[in-house]
């Protein structure tokens, strides 16, 4: 009898300490963390849903936790794409440039090279603001047409590249107009002549720019000439006045 009730008292004294063990493992212990495939699969579900700030979220986070998982490189180009659709456009373009960068022999490269140039398309927002992200659009597009002829994406960078040499070209022509409104005409002329010269290209504003030209630069020199006889003007003046 004895020994029947060491033996039950064993067993609940072990069943209570392995309870302990595990409400001291509930409330100090670190959770499981998620695994990168459990990540990466509910980052996709995001996408899916266009919830594309929490997939954001969940692409970073398998990147930084698991760098070496064969999940990750999926990962890092679906951020860039996250980052595209979600209407960040400079944090797009950065992505895509990142990973080509670390993966510059990937098979994704020349879409890579197109939605780089599309972000950074999209990004720029009016003529009469700087055109860098025109300039490096270009030569996005450009690369995926020198390198990769045949690829899928070759005839909408061709595209792509048009469209930033026409806003390019409007870009100048807009800083032509400005000095042709505040009456410089000299800066005016010099400019149409370089839109004229330069965005050949792109024909309809070349064009434009020659027939805005010929008159800024008539323009001009019936400015010179007011100021000369001005000047001429106000020293024979000077010159009676002091007579």
């Amino acid at each position: 009898m004895y020994k029947k009730m060491a033996r039950i008292f064993s067993v609940a004294l072990c069943t209570l300490f392995l309870s302990a063990c595990g409400v001291i493992d509930y409330f100090y212990l670190p959770p499981p963390q998620d695994t990168a495939q459990e990540i990466f699969e509910s980052a996709n579900e995001a996408m899916a849903d266009k919830s594309y700030l929490k997939a954001i979220k969940l692409y970073e986070k398998l990147r930084d936790a698991y760098p070496f998982s064969p999940y990750t490189i999926d990962a890092e180009l679906s951020l860039a794409d996250a980052y595209f659709l979600d209407g960040e456009y400079v944090a797009a373009a950065e992505a895509y440039k990142d990973f080509e960068a670390l993966h510059p022999r990937h098979e994704a490269v020349p879409y890579c090279l197109y939605q780089m140039g599309m972000s950074n398309l999209k990004s720029f927002r009016s003529i009469d603001r700087a055109t860098t992200q025109l300039s490096e659009a270009h030569a996005a597009f450009k690369r995926l047409t020198t390198s990769y002829p045949d690829s899928i994406y070759a005839e909408g960078a061709k595209e792509g590249m048009a469209r930033c040499r026409k806003l390019m070209a409007e870009h100048e022509l807009y800083i032509a107009d400005m000095f042709m409104s505040m009456k410089d005409y000299g800066p005016a002329w010099k400019r149409y002549e370089y839109v004229q010269e330069h965005y050949t290209d792109v024909p309809e504003i070349s064009s434009h720019a020659e027939e805005k030209s010929k008159k800024a630069y008539q323009a001009h020199r019936q400015k010179q000439s007011e100021e000369v006889r001005r000047e001429t003007h106000g020293s024979w003046k000077d010159w009676f006045k002091w007579l």
